[in-house]
């Protein structure tokens, strides 16, 4: 729906850094005018120093996602100062690992309240802004590929981004369905190199949970950390999303799936589905028990898995 940008407007959470920050610099670039909203102040802030200093005519409103009187508040002053949205990128996101039986119920409150309410926020508040515009816009509402399959010590961030991909499929076939000018797209990217990994320090102080009841990290929990910390840091460039990203709403193009190379594993999804098979794990065959082989349907050959 949304083909020309400049002198439009984008409102971006999360931008700060990460995604966030990669799809500020491209709106920038674009000739947008930009809002960006995050729960960091620090790091809004240099964000809107160095963007201005780029030329970018830009804006930082400091917001809590996961609170909708700010979501709101994020709005109004978008209003007063450009007077208009054009762009929504619900992008703002966070992350906590363990099983479900270890998932407290703050982290729950944690996760979805920024990975799913913050995007639930966004659309509310600034859809009915959009329509009443009467204009081309478009929503880009961040979830993951994670949000496309299972697997094991995720089931927060898991859960979160399932939500946000049916959020956007059913938000999108509504305004198709009402033929509406607002465009739709869910970003659905794999390994980026963001700091979400990292995210917990942004976690509010009633949401913590309590010294005693954090698990002492093992070595085989602190190696496990090492390597997601070290999979994001090696991750594309946030920029690259960026780019596939606008690409994607000038061809109005919904599904962003950003690393091509995890396809055939969302395809494997589909496969397990339609087999009333189980979901696959995300651990690879050599490492798995055989009774877990059994478990998952997979056939077991004479001289083991190459």
């Amino acid at each position: 729906m949304l083909r020309e940008f400049e002198g439009k407007v984008a409102v971006i959470t999360g931008a700060a850094g990460g995604i966030g920050r990669g799809l500020a610099e491209k709106s920038v670039t674009e000739g947008m005018k930009v809002v960006l909203a995050d729960v960091e102040e620090a790091a809004l802030r240099k964000t809107e120093a160095e963007l201005r200093a780029r030329g970018g005519d830009v804006i930082a409103v400091l917001t809590d996602v996961s609170r909708p009187e700010q979501v709101q508040h994020l709005a109004e002053q978008t209003l007063k100062t450009f007077g208009a949205v054009h762009l929504l990128c619900n992008n703002a996101g966070v992350g906590a690992g363990g099983l479900v039986r270890e998932h407290t119920l703050a982290d729950w409150q944690w996760v979805l309240g920024v990975n799913l309410f913050g995007v639930i926020y966004g659309v509310h508040t600034f859809l009915p802004v959009m329509l009443k515009q009467g204009v081309e816009c478009h929503i880009v509402n961040t979830a993951s590929v994670e949000g496309l399959w299972s697997r094991l010590r995720s089931a927060s961030y898991q859960v979160s981004k399932h939500g946000v991909v049916a959020l956007s499929e059913v938000l999108k076939l509504e305004l198709a369905f009402e033929e509406t000018r607002v465009g739709v797209s869910v970003l659905c990217p794999g390994a980026v190199n963001t700091g979400i990994v990292d995210s917990g320090r942004n976690r509010p102080t009633h949401l913590q949970n309590p010294i005693e009841s954090i698990p002492v990290a093992t070595p085989e929990m602190e190696k496990r950390i090492a390597q997601v910390r070290q999979a994001f840091a090696s991750g594309m460039n946030p920029l690259t999303v960026a780019d596939q990203v606008f690409n994607a709403i000038r061809e109005d193009r919904f599904y962003i799936l950003t690393h091509p190379e995890l396809n055939e594993r969302i395809q494997q999804r589909i496969g397990r589905i339609l087999t009333d098979g189980v979901p696959l794990p995300d651990f690879t065959l050599s490492t798995m028990p055989q009774d877990m082989r059994r478990l998952f349907g997979i056939q077991l050959q004479e001289d083991g898995e190459k």
